[in-house]
């Protein structure tokens, strides 16, 4: 079980699917992207769905994801998302009177058992005082991590060529 913090987006994809019994049919499904920017989600999702839709898709919506954090399953089984709201208990120290903040999570699991057991797990590690408000299952079809903030270029310091032992640039 990881967690990430990075901002999510959500995109609808529609195109025609291929069904089980052979038959098309225009479908409409979501996925979530992470991006630094509106721009970059649709072209990361382009980029994505490009090597598994053969044919047409149109980008029919993007928005902003309402959870900044994803608890990833390492789990096979694990192939669906839930949207988990948690509440954090803290202490007012003035008026000592518990005060309750919500924040939204997208837990990956293969039930909704095994999305409370990964919240727990990944809080479990922390010293917060937590209370599990609701888990619902979403339609959200896969998660696409680019990673490109955490990414170092790479740098070759060499020059591209020496001529009489001087480098040229």
């Amino acid at each position: 079980m990881r967690s990430r913090t990075t901002t999510w987006f959500e995109c609808k994809i529609r195109y025609e699917k291929t069904m089980e019994d052979g038959t098309q049919k225009k479908v409409t499904e979501l996925y979530t992207v992470d991006a630094l920017s509106f721009t970059e989600a649709e072209s990361s999702i382009i980029e994505e769905m490009s090597s598994y839709i053969s044919g047409e898709f149109e980008v029919r919506d993007i928005k902003k994801a309402a959870y900044g954090e994803i608890f990833f399953s390492d789990e096979p089984s694990a192939d669906r998302f839930y949207k988990a709201k948690l509440q954090f208990i803290t202490l007012d120290e003035k008026t000592e009177k518990e005060k309750r903040s919500t924040v939204n999570y997208l837990v990956h699991a293969a039930s909704l058992p095994g999305a409370v057991k990964n919240i727990d797990e990944v809080m479990g590690g922390t010293m917060i005082d937590y209370v599990i408000a609701s888990v619902a299952e979403t339609q959200i079809m896969d998660v696409f991590e680019h990673n490109k903030i955490l990414k170092k270029p790479e740098t070759d310091d060499k020059p591209e060529f020496e001529q009489d032992g001087k480098a040229e640039a």
